[in-house]
């Protein structure tokens, strides 16, 4: 089965809780397995408007489910968790990333996979390669780790003391 990799963001009310509550549903999920979950991180925002700073990880996750409906399903859970449509890159109570579907390179009905700005933050590369430090990007095959180090450190990350372990 194919290893999808999530993205998990969130800056509103409590951050870390809400992640770790996206995790628990990620793992609830009947159509998912979870396979590995990063550390969480407090990291500044990127682009959008003037607001706090997120907490973000990365979730790698078996399912026999395509993009697409891997997709839909991240939708799900975030609507369950209470996020409503706002602002891009505005703030938000939980934010959930198809960023890569195992090798796949795949464009259609809204979903680009990889994601696009994958490689352009550090908040997504530092949790990406705690859980898969060989990784590799599908369309280049240029490591992560090499498109972390091309970024520097203009983007603050900071690793929290607290996991994103559900704990059930």
């Amino acid at each position: 089965m194919p290893v999808a990799t999530v993205g998990i963001g969130s800056n509103l009310d409590e951050p870390a809780a809400n992640c770790r509550q996206a995790v628990c549903l990620l793992q609830q999920a009947k159509d998912f397995h979870v396979l590995q979950v990063s550390s969480l991180y407090r990291t500044e925002p990127v682009g959008g408007p003037l607001q706090p700073w997120f907490v973000n990880g990365v979730v790698r996750i078996q399912t026999a489910l395509g993009p697409t409906e891997v997709l839909k399903a991240l939708k799900s859970i975030e609507a369950h968790m209470g996020r409503a449509p706002a602002v891009r890159w505005g703030p938000r109570l939980v934010d959930l990333d198809l960023l890569l579907y195992g090798d796949c390179v795949y464009e259609g009905g809204g979903l680009q996979v990889p994601h696009p700005r994958l490689t352009e933050r550090r908040f997504v590369l530092i949790p990406l390669l705690e859980v898969d430090p060989d990784g590799k990007h599908p369309e280049t095959g240029v490591p992560f780790a090499a498109y972390l180090a091309a970024l520097g450190t203009a983007q603050q990350v900071e690793k929290l003391r607290e996991d994103a372990a559900c704990g059930i």
